[in-house]
């Protein structure tokens, strides 16, 4: 397989990764309540709501003009990500999540294979737009990751899994 394909099959699994990774968090936030959405483990952690609104002002600035400019955009206020004053509905932190993962999609769906040898910046530091997007894709699992954890946790008993079922694999491998 030439170069070019190699790209085109990692930009194109990359993105059916990056939309299993929203959708399971989707699914995550839809099994607890609103309360729950802001509720903490401990003082020292963060709420799903806030995990939310990190990862969507992330992948916003990211992947807002990915090629051309540095990723970590001006506007940006990171620190206050980790904020929640005043709770935000349940509305209005969908909306910053699907606008954060609209503009990630319409970013990678726009590079060529030649664009993951171009160097892009974060912070001012250089890096290969391959390797950016790897560190960027495990960023936002790794928070998904987090989001379904608290999810689980706070739905309990009413959880209904998001994978195979405990106990299940043999007959789920079988399937």
């Amino acid at each position: 397989m030439s170069d070019a394909a190699n790209s085109t099959v990692y930009l194109t699994n990359l993105l059916k990764n990056l939309r299993y990774y929203k959708g399971l968090g989707e699914r995550a936030i839809a099994q607890v309540s609103d309360a729950d959405l802001h509720a903490l483990l401990d003082p020292d952690s963060n709420s799903i709501a806030v995990i939310v609104q990190h990862l969507a002002g992330n992948l916003r600035s990211r992947f807002t003009d990915f090629l051309t400019t540095d990723g970590e955009k001006p506007d940006r206020n990171r620190d206050g990500e980790f904020e929640m004053p005043d709770a935000l509905s349940r509305r209005e932190l969908m909306e910053a999540w699907d606008k954060g993962w609209t503009i990630t999609f319409a970013a990678i769906e726009r590079l060529e294979p030649a664009d993951l040898l171009r160097t892009v910046y974060i912070r001012g530091e250089a890096a290969l737009a391959l390797e950016t997007l790897n560190r960027l894709a495990l960023h936002a699992a790794y928070h998904v990751g987090q989001i379904v954890y608290l999810s689980k946790h706070f739905a309990a008993g009413e959880w209904k899994t998001l994978s195979i079922p405990r106990r299940r694999a043999d007959a789920s491998s079988r399937q």
